[in-house]
């Protein structure tokens, strides 16, 4: 049983426990102001003792963070995530400084998250505490502490540093994507990186890693298994390729013929990267693409202050989900682990579909019960004659 003790104004709770060797070891908190509360608490740590919950490991969270981090995830992840997460145990340390994983309380994380979301934005809050659940939830799994306390908390967000998506109709779209098509020319690679992000929603760094060998004319595919390296600005042979974001991200993924038509007047450029200038034998950054994207938008009178490269990305998402296609096969095209991500990713898009969605389903439940499936509309008719 746990041992409750007098002490000051308050209680303290004891348990002892053997590690795996059978060395006596004992834990205890104080500051319960009535017995009743210490018994309580000293019941739920005995049901952690025989649960084999209650450990002698009990590190410093930043300490914690920075050893799972380099563990499981610095050797397989690419280098943009890389330097998420250590920013995320930059925060951490400033957060949490010389606080023991095992002393912090959900009430305190949550007062963490508040803090933190008072000067950044909802992308970033998201990302951080996903980050620090990841960790967590190993740290659950190890018996470094009995519950993950990042769940079920309630995040909180600067609204004015949230980025507003901007995105493109349908309409609109087409309208692009006409001009580009016109717009063609071998000397220009940018311009096919532009037809090939609306038609495939790829990221940058995979449209730029492309070779010759991992498009197939014949089947219509395009295998994405690397990436440019753009962290080096003039790589050498050996290290112009990097992995993709996630192992997730290695896929193959349909390509329409009006792409592979297209693509197939830059083979004159160079017999292995399809997207390097034929001129100075470099590939084109992030820069210059969202530069030639403005002109072109500009030209065509679409006039998105906050639209950019990556945001064709959410509008071929858009496309695709105004045409029904699955959200199982989005989120294969995009390179996601599952489709919670994509769902999570583009919410405000399904939100958007979902009153047409709704009149869909209206339609067609109208019609239950009614002969030859007549519209509701004409049921009062049938009925009266």
């Amino acid at each position: 049983m746990a041992q409750i003790v007098k002490k000051g104004n308050g209680y303290m709770v004891r348990v002892t426990y053997r590690d795996a060797t059978g060395k006596q070891h004992k834990k205890s908190k104080a500051g319960f102001k009535t017995k009743t509360q210490a018994r309580a608490y000293g019941a739920k740590m005995e049901e952690q003792k025989y649960g084999g919950i209650i450990s002698t490991k009990n590190p410093y969270f930043a300490d914690y963070y920075e050893d799972w981090y380099t563990a499981f995830k610095k050797n397989k992840v690419s280098k943009s995530t890389q330097n998420f997460y250590n920013y995320v145990i930059n925060v951490v340390k400033k957060n949490f400084p010389r606080k023991k994983i095992g002393d912090i309380s959900r009430h305190q994380y949550q007062l963490f998250i508040n803090s933190f979301g008072e000067d950044h934005s909802k992308e970033t809050v998201s990302k951080v505490n996903s980050g620090i659940k990841a960790c967590l939830k190993e740290a659950v799994f190890e018996g470094v502490i009995p519950r993950n306390f990042a769940e079920n908390i309630e995040l909180v967000w600067n609204e004015e540093l949230t980025r507003k998506v901007e995105y493109l109709s349908i309409e609109e779209l087409n309208t692009l994507t006409e001009y580009v098509k016109k717009s063609l020319r071998p000397a220009f690679p940018v311009r096919y990186m532009i037809l090939t992000i609306i038609y495939t929603g790829m990221r940058l760094s995979e449209i730029a890693g492309l070779t010759w060998d991992d498009i197939n004319f014949n089947f219509k595919t395009i295998s994405i298994t690397k990436t440019w390296n753009y962290r080096i600005k003039n790589p050498a042979p050996d290290e112009r390729f990097g992995p993709t974001k996630t192992p997730s991200s290695v896929r193959t993924i349909h390509a329409s013929q009006e792409l592979l038509d297209a693509l197939a007047q830059l083979k004159g450029n160079d017999d292995e990267m399809v997207f390097l200038n034929p001129t100075y034998k470099t590939m084109v950054g992030s820069s210059s693409v969202n530069r030639t994207l403005r002109l072109m938008m500009e030209h065509c009178g679409l006039h998105k202050e906050n639209f950019h490269f990556y945001s064709l990305r959410h509008a071929h998402v858009a496309y695709l989900l105004a045409h029904d296609v699955p959200l199982y096969a989005i989120s294969k095209r995009l390179g996601h682990a599952n489709m919670t991500i994509t769902a999570n990713t583009y919410a405000y898009l399904i939100d958007e579909l979902r009153a047409r969605s709704d009149k869909q389903i209206d339609d067609a439940l109208s019609q239950l019960g009614v002969p030859n499936g007549v519209p509701a509309s004409e049921k009062a008719k049938i009925s009266n004659d």
